[in-house]
């Protein structure tokens, strides 16, 4: 199986967006989340990539570390979930904003997960509610649309690439 890099942004459990910018080569704090809210997964980005958002690829890296702002993780790809997203006062500005799935190689308690099937459902579902309104929080629509299988995302992956 084919593994890809990803970089952290937000470590789980952090209640603060942290964004990587490139031409400083620095991380910088973007905002704080509400009381209470927290990121679930580490949630990063692939590096070499560009989506529609202009910035490189999302990727939420499932596993049982205790990462850093700035780590690199190889991870398995497993799949992604197709999202559009937009303005609430703006329909007409969609753009595509999906979010890919890890597994770092050194995990072993997701080492037996090979696609998004292999996830315990109530991850999904916490996942999925967490970005509809951590995108709320900033007056967006986060749509999710599907999901796509390993193969299919890395395709994606591929395409995204500088």
């Amino acid at each position: 199986m084919e593994t890809i890099n990803a970089i952290v942004e937000t470590p789980k459990g952090c209640g603060i967006k942290y964004t990587y910018e490139p031409s400083s080569g620095f991380f910088f704090l973007k905002k704080a989340l509400p009381a209470g809210m927290v990121f679930p997964q580490d949630f990063g980005f692939v590096p070499e990539t560009k989506g529609e958002d202009g910035d490189p690829l999302d990727i939420i890296i499932i596993s049982e570390f205790n990462t850093y702002m700035g780590c690199k993780i190889e991870c398995r790809l497993i799949g992604s979930m197709q999202a559009m997203q937009w303005a609430v006062n703006g329909q007409k500005n969609k753009i595509r904003n999906d979010r890919f799935f890890g597994i770092p190689v050194q995990s072993v308690i997701f080492e037996k997960v090979k696609s998004m099937r292999d996830l315990p459902e109530k991850l999904l579902i916490e996942l999925k509610a967490f970005f509809i309104q951590y995108n709320k929080m900033q007056k967006k629509i986060f749509q999710i649309e599907g999901l796509s299988n390993a193969q299919k995302s890395l395709g994606i992956i591929k395409k995204s690439r500088l």
